[in-house]
Formats: C-alpha cells, sequence, structure tokens
C-alpha cells in the first residue's frame, strides 16, 4: 500500500515521503490517525505543488539566513557578568544574553539556536555556535568580561 506521510513517523520516513507500507498497518493506524494519506494521482500533485511552493520559502529563508551569517562572520562579542575574585562568574552566560548582543548588533537571532561547546562559567574567551539553517551555520566568538 503506497501512502504520503502528513507527518514524521519514527522508523518510517519524514513529513511529504511517499512510503510503501502494510495495508493493515497503512488502514488500520496510519490512515485512521491522520498521518498519512493514499498516495492517489490527485493527492501526488497536490504533494508535488506542496512541495514546490515550500521550496520556494525554504530558498528565501535560507537566503536571509545567510545575509545574517555573513554579517556575523567577522564579529567578536563582549559579554558583561558579574564575577568573583577568582574569575568565577555568577550563574552562567546563556544564549539569551549573546542573543541581545547580537541583536544590538542589528541582527535578529533566536536564542534556541544558540548553543556553546562548554558551559560559560568563567571569564575569557568562548565560542557560541548559532545555527541560524539547516545548512547554514556560523560561530561566533565572545568574550566574557568582568563588569
Amino acid at each position: 500500500m503506497e501512502i504520503i506521510l502528513k507527518q514524521d513517523v519514527k522508523n518510517l520516513g519524514e513529513k511529504d515521503d511517499i512510503v510503501n507500507v502494510k495495508p493493515g498497518y497503512g488502514r488500520n493506524f496510519l490512515l485512521p490517525k491522520g498521518m498519512a494519506v493514499l498516495a492517489t494521482e490527485s493527492n501526488k500533485k497536490v504533494l508535488a505543488e506542496n512541495i514546490r511552493q515550500a521550496q520556494f520559502k525554504q530558498d528565501k529563508v535560507k537566503k536571509d539566513a545567510e545575509k545574517i551569517a555573513e554579517g556575523l562572520k567577522d564579529v567578536s562579542l563582549k559579554v558583561g557578568a558579574k564575577a568573583g575574585e577568582n574569575g568565577k562568574i555568577f550563574g552562567a552566560v546563556n544564549a539569551l544574553q549573546i542573543a541581545e548582543a547580537i541583536k544590538k548588533l542589528g541582527y535578529e537571532v533566536d536564542r534556541r539556536k544558540i548553543t556553546f561547546d562548554s558551559d560559560v562559567k568563567f571569564l575569557g574567551n568562548y565560542i557560541a555556535n548559532v545555527n541560524l539553517h539547516k545548512d547554514v551555520k556560523v560561530q561566533v566568538p565572545f568574550e566574557v568580561a568582568a563588569e
């Protein structure tokens, strides 16, 4: 039985994939739960049109992400934090602080897309990994300085 997935299904495929499944699995589980539709000719044409439109939107998002990445490539940020005598800061520098520092430069980046290789708990230089798109990633160096 050939079906089109409407959402990601573990161990089967991702959204908009056309997959072959056993008839009972498709008829009794996937179709009633709204996870898939039958892969008829008309549904395949609708899927192709939806994919074409989504691709156009994805290209625009990717171009915007590349533009931001180009602007962040040669930037070095400075983040202030209260620190003790031995250089250990109170708390930790988090993605929200990095996102705010990037926003001051004129770029809008979602804080959930910023990760660190290690915890930022001491004064010094670190690197923030900014995932702007699944194909566009940029590393932004930043310095944690005492306030």
